[in-house]
């Protein structure tokens, strides 16, 4: 009886996180009853869920034996990576931001080699979801949508997403899934609350206010960058046969004797300068199943040219998704960049919808670096987009 008490205690204190966890519970039992598919797990399957919410109870009527962790503060995802052992999975709940700390503690390690190979699974419960359109299925209703995220988890697709390393002369490097962002449209972005007071006209107020205090409001840098490196093709992974002993040994014999000498051909770098309303430095992770020739980040350059008006139309499309771009911009592909801003008045970043003081950095693409679940039916609509 005293169980059951304490039972009922814990769902009364922690009503919400009660209903929205039955929800889920219902729809997903429904929506696995309705489409005959199941899916079963060793219950010795080790899996790390960082959390913010309750989004556990899923997982664990699968099968899997969940490590639920909660994070309670900014930071605290980085250093928890850095305590993480081998796991077979890593589950990640939250939004942009608790994501991109749980990949800049993970490639920041050491042995991020290996732990790099472990599959991500990301379940949205942020403001700000920018991959979830990536690897889920869409869906206006909260509940259904988190559900359908937890369930692509146990589907066991993945797909191999791309990641930016950004790195500043001093500091420790930054990773990010979505990219870089720095500028005018950026800034008023960050207004846009103070406006709550005028509803679905807050956007245009606060573009439409910040031309009244500066306009034009134009940012100076220059950029350098590598061209874009083939993507090689992707091949089952199989394990080479092993030469015989004599070949082995020739072999130790002729590098030891006449040890090879590695050729390093210089990077070539290109430079522009640049004046712009705003710059971005993208991943291509909008479409991962996409095929591609090569293995590229994207520079956007909006010009320096738009009237009042214009900018506040685009700035309301950017505010709707941030890594819009205008037919005017000027786009390069590269595999790196270097991002060279003034000394002072730089102002700040956004780093996957995190801000960051701005300063000069070098952008480097990993290609293909982390996989994450995906739902099935979301890979086939965005297969169905490139054709």
């Amino acid at each position: 009886m005293a169980r059951v008490v304490k039972v009922f205690v814990t769902l009364r204190n922690h009503w919400k996180k009660s209903t929205v966890a039955a929800c889920a519970l219902s729809y997903g039992g429904h929506w696995l009853y309705g489409k005959h598919w199941c899916v079963t797990f060793p219950s010795e399957l080790p899996v790390w869920l960082l959390d913010q919410k309750n989004a556990a109870p899923i997982l664990h009527l699968a099968g899997m034996e969940v490590t639920l962790v909660k994070t309670d503060y900014e930071g605290q995802a980085k250093k928890l990576m850095e305590l993480m052992e081998q796991t077979d999975m890593l589950i990640v709940a939250g939004g942009d931001g608790t994501l991109q700390e749980v990949i800049t503690g993970l490639l920041r390690r050491a042995d991020h080699e290996s732990f790099s190979k472990t599959p991500i699974g990301f379940i949205p419960l942020g403001s700000h979801n920018s991959l979830s359109e990536s690897l889920h299925i869409l869906s206006d209703n909260q509940v259904k949508h988190i559900t359908s995220a937890t369930l692509s988890i146990l589907q066991g697709e993945t797909v191999p997403l791309d990641v930016l390393q950004i790195k500043g002369e001093k500091e420790q490097p930054v990773f990010a899934l979505i990219g870089l962002r720095w500028g005018a449209f950026r800034d008023v972005a960050s207004t846009i609350k103070k406006y709550w007071y005028l509803g679905p006209l807050k956007i245009k107020a606060a573009h439409w206010f910040s031309t009244l205090r500066e306009w034009p409001q134009v940012h100076e840098a220059s950029v350098s960058y590598i061209a874009p490196t083939l993507r090689p093709p992707d091949l089952p992974e199989q394990k080479p046969q092993r030469p015989n002993l004599m070949y082995r040994i020739a072999r130790r014999l002729k590098n030891y004797w006449y040890p090879p000498i590695p050729v390093e051909e210089p990077e070539r770098w290109d430079e522009r300068t640049l004046s712009t309303l705003e710059l971005s430095i993208q991943t291509q992770n909008k479409n991962p199943v996409q095929t591609r020739i090569d293995d590229s980040l994207l520079v956007c350059v909006e010009p320096d040219s738009f009237t009042v008006g214009d900018f506040i139309t685009v700035g309301e499309k950017k505010a709707a998704d941030s890594t819009a771009f205008t037919r005017q911009s000027l786009k390069l592909e590269a595999s790196a960049c270097r991002l060279n801003l003034p000394e002072e008045g730089a102002g700040f970043y956004n780093i996957d919808n995190e801000e960051y003081e701005a300063m000069s950095v070098e952008v480097r693409l990993l290609p293909r670096k982390l996989h994450f679940f995906c739902s099935a039916e979301r890979r086939e609509q965005l297969l169905t987009q490139v054709l």
